[in-house]
């Protein structure tokens, strides 16, 4: 298991509903792979530097995770084709 922080940034002009339906189906990607969410957390909405597919703002979320390589890259597969995420990037932690 290799330590990864995870972040992603969800359309804003969603429901409020559908939006922490999105947040919940990406933890549940982790967590489905036998991987662990050690700490989540919720940046809120920000404005964004410059438009992403015509949005202005968007709703930022930080997960950082212990998973293997493969539970990774389903999630990487699994955010670059949801509509629902305009943005997202993983970074492999050193081991400490």
């Amino acid at each position: 298991m290799n330590n990864y922080e995870i972040m992603f940034i969800v359309k804003t002009t969603m429901e409020s509903d559908k939006i922490k339906v999105t947040i919940d189906n990406m933890k549940k990607i982790i967590t489905d792979g036998k991987g662990k969410i050690v700490e989540a957390k919720d940046m809120g909405e920000r404005k964004l530097a410059y438009p992403i597919k015509k949005e202005l703002s968007g709703y930022y979320y930080v997960l950082r995770v212990e998973a293997s390589k493969e539970v990774i890259a389903e999630f990487d597969r699994r955010a670059s084709i949801d509509e629902t995420i305009l943005r997202h990037l993983i970074i492999k932690l050193d081991e400490e």
